[in-house]
């Protein structure tokens, strides 16, 4: 009771409601091998979020006018890693999001920097034979023979993302729920909300 009045108890925020406002105008940014789930995962976390869900490759064709693999083939990898920093630089200007970025795209310092600075990032982490197994469906991209030779070399700077999740062969939903239940360890000010 204050001052004479019953006072209703708060309707307690969700926790959707919560990471979102304890981002502000971060974004949520996924990397990861390609076949690791960024897009399909991303595309449920932004719903249950409630924010826009951007994905890089999609942006970075769009502004081409072609597709990833017709860039690699016409101009070749430095190019294409060239503008695909400019456009993540661009898209994080933007939150908040959720963005999955392309799964080469920690390559570039820049662009670790920027991710760093400007979201909460989170490597959806894949074993070897997940991503094998979900890339051989779509052979038309870059580097997918590769995967085994750039796996070692790229682990080591998706370790550099704020949290880290495994994806496998689970429904897509229960990775999102995993995701959003560790996200306020990430984000304090979502702690400190639920617990005031």
């Amino acid at each position: 009771m204050v001052n004479g009045a019953v006072q209703k108890p708060a309707v307690e925020a969700s926790p959707e409601a919560r990471i979102v406002r304890a981002l502000g105008a971060r974004s949520v940014v996924l990397v990861g091998m390609m076949g690791a789930g960024k897009s399909s995962i991303g595309r449920r976390l932004a719903g249950r979020l409630g924010v826009p869900f951007i994905d890089a490759d999609t942006e970075i064709e769009n502004a081409a006018g072609m597709t990833i693999a017709d860039i690699f083939a016409r101009h070749g990898e430095p190019y294409f890693r060239a503008g695909e920093a400019r456009v993540i630089a661009r898209l994080l200007e933007q939150g908040p999001q959720v963005l999955a970025t392309g799964g080469g795209a920690v390559m570039d310092a820049q662009t670790r920097a920027l991710i760093r600075d400007k979201s909460l990032s989170i490597w959806l982490k894949a074993d070897l034979d997940v991503l094998l197994k979900r890339t051989r469906r779509r052979g038309e991209r870059p580097l997918v023979d590769r995967i085994k030779d750039l796996l070692p070399q790229r682990e080591p700077l998706y370790a550099q993302a704020d949290m880290t999740v495994q994806s496998r062969d689970e429904p897509h939903e229960t990775i999102v729920d995993e995701i959003i239940a560790a996200m306020p360890r990430y984000l304090p000010a979502a702690q400190e909300e639920k617990t005031s």
